[in-house]
């Protein structure tokens, strides 16, 4: 969440409040439950969430403490224990980890060193260093295990521990259903954002043929509907290895969704309610966002034409840094950064519609796209091959946009996340997409 144009001394204000942010809400999401539930794993797919605390502080240490300032390592012991790529996730909670306690004083005498650094390194230094990106990496990193930490609280048994305002009110949306983006060349990813991360860069031209992308993002209703239909019965509407995948783990509705006296519920961060049908679809893997358009007699977009949807202007034949501009996001412009624990209703947010007028590319949910994770020409790893380059390939497939649970600092027009299409207990939805030249 940086502008290209901003002074050291104002990115060092940005940084400061980045970290500060994040770890404002690490401590709301670690502090509401007892420490039973922050060490016990409420999934295989999730660590406990004082292995997330601990990392954190760890990966802050590491960058900033160590790489940036040069100093000794506090505790190189648990260097391993929080190394996510030594012990995968369903193991972690046999490790000798940190308790609660010891994990909030390691976090916490981190962050008071990590701030004195920040005071007094140059932004003018090293590629690690240059414009604060080292600082703001960190606060990505945060507030990305902040996001893994919600999902977390989602997955959780048990009465709700998080509350939050719902999105406000808005008029139904009335607009068209899809809207027509003209094709051509564009400019996608960046060369310039201070702390875009290595597998958004660099900036390069694409030419993408002209196509219809939806308007706003597929509904609870809309996809109740492909339900209804026998959608989870019909192989016609699944890949070969989606079909596999829904026999195989018996999926017949979006994760947390049930049925019961005739209407459809949702079990939402411990409160069971009537699935809302104005909101976009949450919790579908990439097998059912396929499926889904398919059904519809649609695709999903591909990575590419969602960048020019959501960030290209044809009056200026610029690519923005976000839909409506190149302003930060506001509460006006998206639902960002934990602000509510929902989507808001489909067609929320006109002022954060692109120049043709797609609304919520960024925030509610993350969009999967047909799109494999791979490297874009010139791709250099930075500042470790383990952030990108490792996941390049077609196991993973990308989503753009961010989700109600993501913060501005670790969501732009050229942010890329991805997983493997598998994957429901992400804050993930979909738009659909066709071909100029399809019926």
């Amino acid at each position: 969440m940086t502008d290209p144009a901003l002074d050291a001394e104002t990115l060092r204000e940005r940084a400061v409040a980045s970290l500060v942010v994040a770890r404002d809400r690490t401590t709301l999401l670690t502090s509401c439950v007892e420490d039973p539930d922050l060490t016990a794993q409420h999934s295989p797919l999730m660590s406990p969430l004082v292995w997330d605390l601990a990392h954190i502080g760890n990966q802050e240490e590491q960058w900033l403490l160590r790489a940036v300032a040069g100093q000794e390592a506090i505790r190189p012991e648990i260097d391993s224990l929080y190394d996510a790529f030594e012990h995968p996730r369903a193991e972690r909670p046999s490790l000798p980890l940190l308790s609660p306690g010891e994990a909030r004083r390691y976090a916490a005498d981190v962050r008071g060193r990590a701030l004195d650094v920040l005071e007094r390194t140059a932004f003018d230094g090293p590629r690690l260093t240059e414009a604060g990106f080292a600082f703001g990496m960190i606060a990505q990193h945060e507030q990305q295990h902040d996001e893994t930490m919600l999902i977390t609280h989602q997955l959780r048994k048990g009465p709700a521990a998080l509350t939050a305002p719902d999105p406000e009110p808005v008029t139904p949306y009335t607009g068209p259903a899809e809207i027509l983006v003209p094709g051509g060349p564009f400019t996608m990813g960046t060369s310039a954002e201070p702390w875009a991360l290595d597998n958004e860069r660099p900036a390069h031209l694409r030419e993408v043929a002209p196509f219809w992308i939806d308007a706003t993002p597929v509904t609870n209703g809309a996809y109740q509907a492909f339900v209804e239909d026998g959608g989870y019965d019909d192989p016609r509407w699944w890949t070969p290895e989606g079909w596999a995948h829904v026999r195989r783990a018996r999926l017949t509705a979006p994760l947390y969704w049930r049925r019961e006296g005739g209407q459809w519920l949702r079990r939402r961060f411990g409160v069971t309610e009537q699935v809302p049908p104005d909101e976009p679809v949450l919790h579908v893997c990439w097998y059912e966002a396929d499926a889904y358009a398919r059904w519809a007699g649609r695709r999903l977009p591909t990575e590419t034409e969602w960048e020019k949807a959501a960030r290209h202007d044809p009056a200026t034949d610029r690519s923005r840094r976000y839909p409506w501009g190149d302003a930060d996001p506001t509460p006006e412009h998206a639902n960002l950064g934990q602000r509510h624990l929902r989507p808001a209703p489909a067609g929320s947010f006109p002022a954060g519609a692109s120049p043709l007028g797609v609304r919520q590319l960024i925030g509610d949910v993350w969009e999967w796209t047909v799109s494999d994770f791979l490297p874009y020409p010139g791709f250099r790893a930075f500042p470790y091959k383990e952030y990108s380059e490792v996941f390049f390939g077609p196991e993973y497939k990308v989503l753009r946009g961010g989700s109600f649970a993501v913060d501005p600092v670790a969501c732009r027009g050229t942010f890329r996340n991805w997983d493997h299409p598998i994957r429901r207990q992400i804050f993930s939805g979909f738009r659909t997409a066709r071909s100029a030249g399809d019926a």
